[in-house]
């Protein structure tokens, strides 16, 4: 049945609908809504209306700290709301198209059609495919270009979204970025229009748009191809379209969320996180998320201790997370770990701290949580050999490695989870041996101290390398290669628990990593054959997606297993993620002569985030900032933002 005849039900009509069907699905709980804490207003006092969608079931959406994020950001406005909704499971996907229920907010079960904005969350691009599946059960043509002003405003951000080339043509405009104040902005932009009576249709809303911060109009860009598939120039043409896309940037975190919705079912991390730091200055030149999204800004303790309590209080949870990419580098890590550790001992509370470095104080951190469950301690080395860790600038002795795991052991933890990477660039079979190797070293280790109740689990994945990062001009292991290097790690490794990706999988995460406009070609003839859950591995099909590059008529290779040229013209080169290229250029060379560079914190490589902070934030010209011999106390001086900023991490 296409859109066309398709007559959406109203409000009353879903939930009666809803009231026939739940009980015939599993789960229920995932599509009823009426949980603790939830956010219900007046649609008829609210002219702005957003619905919040995350592209996967509800297990894993609401576990989402940005889908909650925006949630309370909008929430927090009197003149708007926010409602969320989530993909169905299967079985509620073949009941909806049944009965012709459209895709509903959970909150008051209005069909998304009914809303004024929808914002789609998109962290990793496993998730492209079930943004068509979710547009079709919304009953809203696919095509950005055939929903015209009387159709919610599409719009989509997220880590994914850095390079938002490959959903072009489904999304009406991207937030490069990050999104408390942005989804504000924007809802706003579009309630303003709104209430003018949609003067201009919907073009004059995208030019509305395309002016605010952060904001990037695919439909206003024009992309031309060299002979050999590559691209020639990408070209505005609107006159409001800049010509590159500068990510948003808050320069203090906002207040946390506190008031977690609680969810109806168990759910993937049914905890309440908080998120203590935003950025990263260790420089590893893999890490998509510690390039995108400097500069570092820290929440204060007495904020975050204050919030924990907040968060029992108003949830229940008896597990809070404490998130950032590298919680050791919290500027004042001990003193946090000891507030919460005496102001709720005895509470019964389980405090996790990830993404800790490889060294002794991680240990003793985790130690001073005194009521924390000890399972498994987590360490990703990502490499095993010492070159490898120069090639990517995450240099730590071996030796390193088995100190903090004597001490980890020694504290009474029986489990070590180890997290490697392989398909790095110039990475050998010796290099892949070495992970073997280092994984039975460290459980030696443990039995000299526990015996046989030591335990090491080793997590491999496969290197995609992903725009915004020094890597970015490097192929793509083919599937070949990785399945001779899983195949040596399982020979070697039995009796350790081994987690490992599909190699499959990981072509396609790199295809939409890494690709152009035209795959948007590609992810529509996959939607027509049914693809769909990608993330999952019982439902991803590498048949489906092989068939629509065919269908296409584009080449899996061109966009996998070539190494870029240095002066090639990126797919995502008009969207500023704020730190230069020519720096991650030099960083990409660099790397090819096992050159390291120190912590951020230690010297300023003008890698470009300190000027471009500066500009949107501080009116200080450019020019101030292009010295690279400025130092980071002088830096500290002349950016002072706030006291909840750590300005040495901004250094």
């Amino acid at each position: 049945m296409s859109n066309d005849t398709i007559t959406d039900m109203n409000y009353f009509e879903i939930q009666h609908a809803l009231d026939r069907v739940l009980l015939t699905v599993s789960k229920p709980g995932r599509y009823a809504g009426g949980e603790y804490n939830q956010v219900v207003k007046d649609w008829s006092q609210i002219q702005t209306r957003v619905a919040l969608a995350f592209p996967d079931i509800y297990d894993l959406g609401m576990s989402n700290l940005g889908m909650m994020t925006l949630y309370k950001s909008v929430n927090d406005q009197n003149d708007l709301l926010a409602e969320r909704v989530y993909s169905p499971w299967i079985d509620m996907e073949e009941v909806m198209r049944r009965e012709n229920i459209p895709l509903y907010s959970l909150e008051t079960k209005h069909a998304l059609t009914d809303f004024d904005l929808i914002g789609i969350s998109l962290p990793y691009e496993q998730l492209y495919s079930n943004v068509l599946n979710l547009l079709s059960l919304a009953h809203m043509p696919l095509l950005a270009k055939d929903r015209d002003e009387k159709f919610p405003l599409v719009i989509a951000g997220g880590h994914a979204c850095y390079n938002p080339e490959p959903m072009t043509d489904f999304i009406d405009a991207f937030l490069i970025g990050e999104g408390e104040e942005a989804i504000v902005d924007v809802a706003r932009c579009v309630g303003e229009w709104k209430a003018q009576g949609k003067v201009g249709g919907k073009t004059e809303l995208l030019s509305r748009v395309a002016q605010l911060e952060g904001f990037y109009v695919p439909s206003f860009y024009k992309v031309d191809y060299n002979s050999d598939g590559t691209i020639q120039k990408v070209t505005p043409t609107h006159a409001d379209a800049p010509l590159t896309v500068l990510k948003r940037i808050v320069p203090v975190m906002p207040p946390p969320v506190t008031r977690f919705i609680v969810p109806s079912i168990d759910i993937v991390h049914n905890r309440a996180p908080i998120e203590i730091m935003r950025g990263c200055t260790r420089g590893c030149r893999f890490c998509h998320a510690g390039m995108v999204t400097r500069p570092v800004r820290e929440r204060s303790v007495e904020e975050i201790v204050q919030a924990v309590g907040e968060m029992i209080r108003s949830t229940g949870f008896e597990e809070v997370s404490l998130l950032s990419l590298s919680s050791s580098d919290y500027g004042e890590i001990s003193t946090l770990v000891k507030a919460i550790g005496e102001r709720y001992a005895g509470k019964n509370l389980s405090v996790s701290l990830p993404s800790l470095r490889i060294e002794s104080f991680s240990v003793d951190l985790m130690d001073q949580l005194k009521d924390t469950k000890r399972n498994g301690f987590t360490l990703a080395p990502e490499a095993a050999t010492e070159r490898m860790r120069r090639i990517i600038n995450k240099f730590v002795p071996t030796e390193q490695v088995l100190e903090t795991a004597r001490e980890i052991y020694s504290r009474g933890w029986h489990t070590i989870k180890l997290y490697f990477m392989i398909g790095h660039p110039s990475e050998t079979l010796e290099d892949v041996q070495a992970i073997a190797d280092l994984c039975k070293a460290v459980r030696a280790e443990g039995k000299k101290i526990m015996g046989h109740r030591a335990q090491v689990n080793a997590g491999v994945s496969t290197f995609v390398p992903k725009p915004h990062t020094p890597f970015q001009w490097s192929p793509v292991a083919d599937v070949e290669t990785s399945k001779q290097k899983q195949a040596l790690l399982k020979s070697q490794l039995r009796g350790l628990k081994l987690n490992w990706n599909n190699p499959f999988e990981t072509q396609l995460e790199a295809w939409f990593s890494r690709g152009d406009r035209r795959l948007g070609k590609v992810l529509l003839e996959a939607h027509y054959r049914g693809a769909k859950f990608d993330a999952w591995h019982d439902h991803f099909s590498y048949e489906t997606w092989r068939e629509a590059f065919a269908a296409a008529d584009l080449d899996i290779a061109f966009y996998n297993y070539r190494q870029r040229s240095e002066t090639e013209i990126f797919a995502w080169d008009h969207i500023d993620a704020a730190v230069k290229k020519k720096f991650m250029l030099q960083d990409w060379q660099w790397s090819q002569n096992e050159k390291t560079r120190v912590d951020c914190r230690d010297q300023c490589f003008a890698c470009g985030i300190l000027p471009k902070f500066s500009q949107l934030r501080q009116n200080t010209p450019a020019e101030a900032w292009e010295c690279p011999t400025v130092t980071p106390k002088e830096l500290r001086g002349q950016l002072l933002v706030s006291n909840t900023v750590s300005l040495e991490a901004i250094a």
